[in-house]
């Protein structure tokens, strides 16, 4: 098993796992979420609206401190079009969120002990990871309906490493992701072609506090495949495969 799935990632740039949660443990992550959102706190200028669009990435994330200075918290993004022009929310709570994060598996002892359990371990070091350090968690919520299309691109545009593609992306479905409810589309193989994008930080003082060199290539819709997962299911992908997911549709 580790020497197959070595050589998939190798080939394809990602893999998906079966049974890394029971269903129990899937459910109790779930709970243990719904809680903290009971308890959400959202304060006006925590208010920021994500999107994986070139434009309105430097709108909303590099221009806002929130984005940037979440890596070591706990913080809340928000769909688009989840509150009205007064700030309050047009729909229940639970159903307003993106995601949640960038340090679940420091602060949240649910997430803490999956982050750390011998299975991730074993796991990354088995695709070829030696000393692994957790860079960030995240909670996606993928909502039905108004769950946003994350438009095609390569996680180290943004996780930029030297050198490239020293980062890994584990995630873990909490409940079926299919081709209507969020699953990722991947083009197998894109991950030998290096990038074409990466974000940076602009000079101190300056406004905004990111911008882009270069641009995301146009990509054709048939090279995309999609990659279902099961509940307790583990997609496993590097930074440099190219990546969408479509609107969530129910």
């Amino acid at each position: 098993l580790q020497l197959l799935s070595q050589e998939l990632c190798r080939e394809q740039g990602y893999l998906v796992l079966d049974g890394l949660l029971s269903p129990e443990e899937c459910d109790a992550l779930r709970d243990r979420m719904s809680e903290i959102i009971e308890r959400m706190d959202v304060p006006e200028h925590c208010r920021t609206q994500f999107s994986t669009d070139h434009d309105e990435q430097l709108k909303t994330q590099g221009n806002a401190d929130y984005f940037i200075t979440s890596g070591d918290k706990i913080r809340f993004f928000f769909e688009k079009g989840v509150f009205d022009d007064k700030g309050e929310f047009i729909v229940p709570r639970e159903q307003s969120l993106n995601k949640i994060g960038h340090a679940l598996h420091a602060y949240e002892p649910l997430f803490k002990a999956v982050t750390h359990s011998p299975k991730i371990q074993n796991l990354v070091k088995n695709l070829g990871l030696i000393n692994p350090v957790i860079l960030q968690s995240m909670y996606i919520f993928k909502q039905p309906g108004i769950g946003g299309e994350v438009s095609p691109h390569q996680d180290a545009t943004f996780l930029h490493t030297q050198p490239l593609g020293r980062v890994m992306g584990v995630w873990i479905a909490l409940e079926d992701a299919a081709l209507e409810n969020g699953c990722l589309w991947f083009i197998p193989g894109s991950h030998n072609d290096g990038i074409t994008r990466r974000m940076v930080r602009t000079p101190k003082g300056t406004f905004p506090l990111t911008d882009f060199i270069g641009r995301e290539k146009n990509y054709d819709d048939k090279l995309f495949v999609p990659t279902p997962v099961k509940k307790g299911e583990l997609q496993a992908s590097g930074t440099l495969p190219v990546s969408l997911v479509k609107p969530t549709r129910k």
